[in-house]
Order: structure tokens, then C-alpha cells, then sequence
């Protein structure tokens, strides 16, 4: 089974329904499936016009985006609380907000070039980065470390981002998700046929993954 998710490095239900994807595969294989789901993470820009040289903190940004600080604390409160029942440390007051193309050029290269378990680890190491320690994942630094922990080299990993290696590709990553009908992420696409939106609960990812385990 091959599965492709669209999902953004900033985006808190990516974080939460990756999460809850792997803990529903891991469940069905402690009750005995023998199911191989082959998975990896293609781009998806929440805001493609974020500055790749400056950033500005999260909260503010949805502050801009919902209308006001209070009712910008009262969602990021709630996600941080979602994300904790899932185990994922949300630190949204020191989250900052930038560009994530460069990132997503980082985590195709990872796929190309090291598979999909690589790459699954970046995506999470990725995002701890934005939410948990409050890096700036548009700096080279912060990609390059994020990179060498996963097992990338370190001068490979800084040759490929001050390089204009991918940039297309991923250009053309991004647009396959309109191909897709893809307007919102996290999105899972099965087999390239079918289409799952949203965080769906571990519950629900078990009954999907395991239908289309007995169908294939």
C-alpha cells in the first residue's frame, strides 16, 4: 500500500495526524496484520509568501489570520491540547513563522536519496524543531542539524541547500496538489486513487488502513 501525504512543516494537524497514522499502522501490526504501508511526505505550503530571510512568531501570525490575540490563544491552546493527548509538545508562544519551501526541498532530497525512512524521521525532526524548540526552519543551520541527526551528512546536506538542486521539482510537487483536488493538510492519498483529509482519529486511520489492507 502506498500512501503520500501533502502536509506543511508548520501546520499543527499535520504533526497530530502523522502521529496518529503511525500509532494506527503500529496497532494493526501488534494484533497480528501483516500490513506494509509504504509511506513518504510530499510539499504543501500553508503561506508560500512567508519570508525565507525573517520570521515572526506564530501567534502572531494568527492573530493576523483569526481576527485578535484572544481568539488566537484560544485555538493554539487547543491544538496544544490535542497535540499533547497525541504526545507532541506544542510550545506555540515561541513558534516562528517562515518559509517552508527550503524545507521541503530538504525533505524531497531525503527521499530521493536516503528512502522514505529517512525522510519520515526529517519530516518529525523537522517539526519538532517548529513547535516544540522554537527554531527558524528556513535557516540553513537549523535544516543542516536537523538533517545530520536523521543521519544525512552534514557537507552534503549544506552543498544541497545552497544549491538550486530540486527547486523545480517540488515547485512541481506543489502543484500536483491541486491535481489531487488537495485543499487542505493534511491529506492522505492512497494508491494515488483515493483521498483521506484531515487528522482523522487512530481509530478511524485502523478501519481505513485495514479495508484497504483486506482489498488489496
Amino acid at each position: 500500500m502506498r500512501i503520500e501525504i501533502f502536509s506543511d512543516v508548520i501546520c499543527p494537524w499535520c504533526f497530530i495526524g502523522k502521529r496518529r497514522f503511525e500509532t494506527a499502522i503500529s496497532r494493526l501490526q501488534a494484533r497480528g496484520i501483516d500490513i506494509q504501508v509504504d509511506y513518504s511526505f510530499k510539499p504543501f505550503q500553508l503561506d508560500p509568501t512567508a519570508s525565507s530571510t525573517e520570521t515572526t512568531y506564530a501567534k502572531d501570525a494568527y492573530a493576523k489570520k483569526f481576527g485578535g490575540e484572544q481568539r488566537a490563544a484560544e485555538i493554539l491552546q487547543h491544538v496544544t491540547n490535542v497535540a499533547a493527548q497525541d504526545n507532541i509538545d506544542f510550545n506555540m508562544d515561541v513558534a516562528l513563522r517562515a518559509n517552508t519551501f527550503t524545507a521541503h526541498r530538504l525533505l524531497a532530497f531525503a527521499l530521493i536519496n536516503h528512502g522514505s525512512a529517512t525522510q519520515i524521521l526529517l519530516k518529525e525532526r523537522l517539526m519538532k524543531a517548529y513547535f516544540t524548540d522554537g527554531q527558524n526552519i528556513a535557516d540553513t543551520a537549523v535544516l543542516v542539524s536537523c538533517a545530520v541527526e536523521t543521519g544525512i551528512d552534514e557537507t552534503v546536506a549544506r552543498q544541497f541547500l545552497e544549491s538550486d538542486e530540486l527547486v523545480t521539482e517540488v515547485q512541481n510537487e506543489i502543484a500536483q496538489a491541486t491535481e489531487y483536488g488537495v485543499t487542505a493538510v493534511p491529506t492522505f492519498i492512497i494508491n494515488g486513487q483515493w483521498s483521506v483529509p484531515g487528522a482523522q482519529d487512530v481509530e478511524m486511520f485502523e478501519r481505513i488502513l485495514e479495508r484497504m489492507h483486506a482489498n488489496s
